[in-house]
């Protein structure tokens, strides 16, 4: 967790942080317009805000699975809110798992329409 009263955080410090690799965090920068850190003598230093858009960026691609593009749109889109409703925690998202079983039962439905439709043979 980032330490109180700590205004800025260099690359290693937020990949760690994050679990995100510099170069990834690099990459990053020139995908998402949210994330601005100040340079300094040529470092990046990150503030707190920006580690918080790096985490939800990363539960966007890693455990919701947006694509870089969708995560973008979603971000300029909605705000700076999780997709989940977890402002705080990072954890693994339950959201996720509600639509996968959402997605089963309607396959489930349009299947057994489509078995009603299909004339006997």
């Amino acid at each position: 967790m980032p330490r109180k009263g700590k205004k800025y955080y260099r690359i290693g410090e937020v990949s760690r942080l994050t679990g995100i690799e510099p170069h990834v965090l690099r990459y990053w920068e020139g995908e998402f317009r949210q994330i601005r850190p100040h340079r300094v003598a040529r470092q990046r230093l990150y503030r707190h805000e920006d580690v918080e858009i790096i985490k939800r960026i990363k539960v966007l691609l890693h455990e919701e699975g947006y694509t870089i593009a969708g995560a973008r749109k979603f971000l300029q889109g909605k705000g700076r809110t999780c997709p989940s409703g977890q402002e705080q925690s990072f954890g693994v998202s339950q959201a996720g798992g509600r639509s996968q079983k959402l997605l089963h039962e309607i396959r489930q439905e349009l299947v057994s329409i489509k078995e009603l439709l299909t004339p006997c043979r």
